[in-house]
């Protein structure tokens, strides 16, 4: 879902390349939040399906797709001025924020569940030391906290990519109280 947003959205907003990176096949459960995906994409690469996508709507992007684990994907010791985590397991964040604290990398995390989602923009906190890593799935997520998580993390891709501001290691929580209220917190995360 976090993927599809991205793509989109930093494909229109004209960053001049990235790559997509994922194994999984599109999932016709998983349409109702992955607004990047129709139906006849059943069973393919979902890494693939955004790159047609974003080059059709976009032609001076230039995308590339890789249908692999991102720890294959790591071994391609590849360079980017940016990561963009848009994972639904925290073994791959995980092995995300591994590599990046690692090549000092700088990346930007996204996660929804339900009706709730954060989001950061991580350079000396450790994602590991916040989090606890285990193989849980997360419970039902409605698409629209899916679109505005991922259009918060491209907001701040394209402020970095661009040379504005950024608050870095600061986690961003945004849910719905009991009364429907939408709630921003936020927290300073500790250096490593």
């Amino acid at each position: 879902g976090l993927g599809c947003t991205l793509a989109i959205a930093l494909g229109a907003s004209g960053i001049g390349e990235f790559a997509f990176v994922d194994f999984d096949e599109v999932g016709v459960h998983n349409i109702h939040r992955q607004i990047g995906f129709k139906v006849g994409d059943d069973g393919k690469y979902k890494a693939e399906v955004l790159k047609e996508l974003v080059e059709s709507r976009c032609p001076f992007v230039k995308v590339s797709a890789y249908t692999e684990s991102f720890e294959d994907f790591a071994k391609r010791d590849l360079e980017f001025d940016l990561i963009i985590d848009a994972t639904d397991n925290l073994p791959t964040r995980a092995a995300i924020n591994e590599y990046c604290m690692k090549k000092k990398q700088v990346w930007i995390y996204g996660s929804v569940e339900e009706f709730h989602g954060q989001v950061c923009f991580f350079e000396n906190a450790s994602y590991e030391a916040v989090f606890k890593i285990n193989d849980r799935k997360p419970n039902g997520i409605a698409c629209p906290i899916v679109m505005h998580i991922g259009s918060l993390q491209a907001n701040l891709a394209i402020r970095y990519l661009t040379g504005l501001n950024v608050k870095k290691d600061i986690l961003y929580y945004l849910s719905f109280n009991e009364e429907g209220e939408l709630n921003t917190l936020k927290f300073g995360l500790p250096k490593q």
